[in-house]
C-alpha cells in the first residue's frame, strides 16, 4: 500500500482525509517532563489533568490560557486518569496500588486497593468508565518492577488481569493477559478494545490491540481476537471518536484504525514516542491531546471524540 505525507500526516487509505485538515499544525503545549502518561479531559473547565509517572506528579493545562501547572504532587506515582460521568477525576495510582476517585470538593475516595482473596493489585495501569458507573481498569506490573514508575514489590496476585468495578462488586474480566495495558469501548459499547504490551518483558511476546464483545449483563468479556498489531514499538493508551475510529499511540506518532476492520487508516507523526491520547477541545472534542515521553501536544482534527460525559 502506497503511504502519502501531508504536513504531519500519513494517509494510508483515503478515508483519513477526511478525518484530518492536512494544513493542522503539531502544537508542543509543555514539555520537560520524564514520561508524561494518562490524559483525562473536563470540557466544563476546558481543563486537562495528566501524568508524569517517574516525577510522582499530576499536571493540569488550562485551555482557555494555554499554561499548565501542578496538579498534585505527590501523586502516588498515578498513571492512568479518566473523568466520570459525574465530572470526577478517577486515577490508577502505581505507588498505592489502588484506584482512586477525586471528589469535588478535592477530597479523595478509595475505589479499590484489593483484588481476589484480599491480595493487592500490582500497579493500576489505565482506566475507562462507561455509561452504567462501572469502572474498567488494567493491572499490569509496570509500577512494581522497580521503583522507577512505583514501588518495587511482588505480584500477589499470580498475573496480570483486566478487572470491572460495578455497584461496589470487583469482577476479573480477563486473565490471558501478559501485560494489559490501555482500553477503551466501542461508541455503543458492545465492544472492549485491550492493548497488550507485554512484549516489554518477553521477546517477541505482544505488541497489539485486542477486542472482545461485552455480555448483556455488562461486565462478561468474549471474543478477544488480535484486532491490530503495532509494526514499530508498542501500542499504549487509546481513544475512539464518535465514528467508531480507534486513535492509539504506537511509536513515534498516534495511529488511526477503522474500528470494525482494523484497517490502519493513517497516522499522525509525533518527534517523540507518544504514551495516551486523549480527545478535548471543549464541547466539540476535535482536539487530540497527545502525551509523549517529555512533552504534551496538540492537534485539532475533524472528527470528534465519541462523547462520555
Amino acid at each position: 500500500m502506497s503511504v502519502e505525507c501531508e504536513g504531519v500526516f500519513e494517509i494510508h487509505h483515503d478515508s483519513f482525509r477526511s478525518m484530518v485538515s492536512t494544513v493542522s499544525t503539531l502544537h508542543r503545549l509543555y514539555t520537560g517532563l520524564t514520561w508524561a502518561e494518562g490524559p483525562a479531559y473536563f470540557p466544563a473547565l476546558r481543563t486537562l489533568v495528566f501524568s508524569d509517572v517517574p516525577e510522582n506528579r499530576l499536571y493540569r493545562y488550562d485551555e482557555c490560557n494555554g499554561q499548565t501547572s501542578i496538579f498534585r504532587s505527590p501523586s502516588n506515582h498515578s498513571n492512568g486518569n479518566t473523568v466520570d460521568r459525574q465530572g470526577r477525576l478517577i486515577t490508577c495510582e502505581h505507588q498505592t496500588r489502588r484506584v482512586t476517585r477525586t471528589e469535588h470538593n478535592g477530597t479523595i475516595t478509595v475505589l479499590v486497593d484489593r483484588a481476589e482473596n484480599n491480595k493487592r493489585f500490582n500497579s493500576p495501569n489505565d482506566v475507562v468508565v462507561k455509561s452504567d458507573g462501572s469502572i474498567w481498569f488494567t493491572d499490569p506490573t509496570y509500577g512494581i518492577d522497580s521503583d522507577y514508575e512505583g514501588d518495587k514489590g511482588e505480584n500477589e496476585v499470580g498475573g496480570n488481569l483486566v478487572y470491572c468495578l460495578k455497584d461496589g462488586v470487583l469482577h476479573v474480566v480477563a486473565r490471558d493477559f501478559e501485560q494489559p495495558n490501555g482500553l477503551v469501548f466501542s461508541p455503543d459499547e458492545r465492544r472492549l478494545y485491550i492493548v497488550d504490551t507485554g512484549g516489554t518483558h518477553r521477546r517477541g511476546g505482544p505488541a497489539h490491540i485486542r477486542v472482545f464483545d461485552v455480555g448483556e449483563d455488562g461486565v462478561s468479556l468474549t471474543g478477544g481476537k488480535v484486532f491490530a498489531k503495532c509494526p514499530h514499538g508498542f501500542y499504549d493508551g487509546l481513544r475512539i471518536d464518535s465514528t467508531g475510529n480507534i486513535w492509539t499511540s504506537a511509536g513515534e506518532g498516534v495511529s488511526c484504525y477503522d474500528g470494525n476492520t482494523g484497517t490502519l487508516l493513517g497516522r499522525i507523526r509525533v518527534p517523540e514516542i507518544v504514551a495516551n491520547v486523549c480527545f478535548g477541545g471543549g464541547p466539540k472534542q476535535n482536539v487530540l491531546y497527545i502525551c509523549a515521553t517529555t512533552s504534551l501536544y496538540s492537534i485539532r482534527l475533524a472528527v470528534n471524540g465519541c462523547k462520555t460525559f
